[in-house]
């Protein structure tokens, strides 16, 4: 199988480092973008002022750029071509209808095993892997911690 286009879908979290170290491998020495995308949530609007939702936004929007930036400045370091997008919806739907717009071949994501009710992540990875055209690898991050350097 040929992956010429992989998305990342990213949250911010550091989990993201161990579903970048399956990006790296599966894209290392191949001719392959991966595509780092964040969501801006609409269900985080469900609480907020209208008068404060477009400071709201900019902070989200803030949190995505520092997210998306991060897997760049990783993938980056390791000869590998990253676009970056942030959008704003709902996010098992939007990624989908990126991975169809976009000509995704494969997601990596993380996922929380176990956790589905109680878990965005987990949730959110659930519905894509249901709802997707494409493979969708997921990478358990339930015992997310810091790695220690080799």
């Amino acid at each position: 199988m040929m992956y010429s286009d992989i998305l990342v879908p990213t949250d911010g979290s550091t989990s993201v480092e161990q579903v970048l170290e399956h990006t790296i491998d599966i894209a290392e020495g191949r001719d392959v973008t991966v595509h780092a995308l964040y969501v801006v949530d609409d269900r985080a609007f469900l609480t907020i002022d209208d008068e404060m939702e477009g400071e709201f936004l900019e902070k989200l929007k803030a949190e995505g750029e520092e997210a998306v930036s991060k897997v760049r400045r990783t993938l980056e370091q390791e000869g590998i071509e990253v676009s970056t997008a942030i959008l704003r919806g709902s996010p098992p739907e939007i990624i989908v209808s990126y991975v169809e717009d976009a000509g995704i071949d494969l997601v990596t994501m993380g996922t929380q095993a176990g956790e589905y009710e109680k878990n965005i992540l987990g949730s959110t990875s659930q519905k894509v892997v249901r709802l997707s055209p494409v493979p969708v690898l997921t990478v358990d991050v339930s015992g997310s911690k810091p790695q220690s350097s080799r």
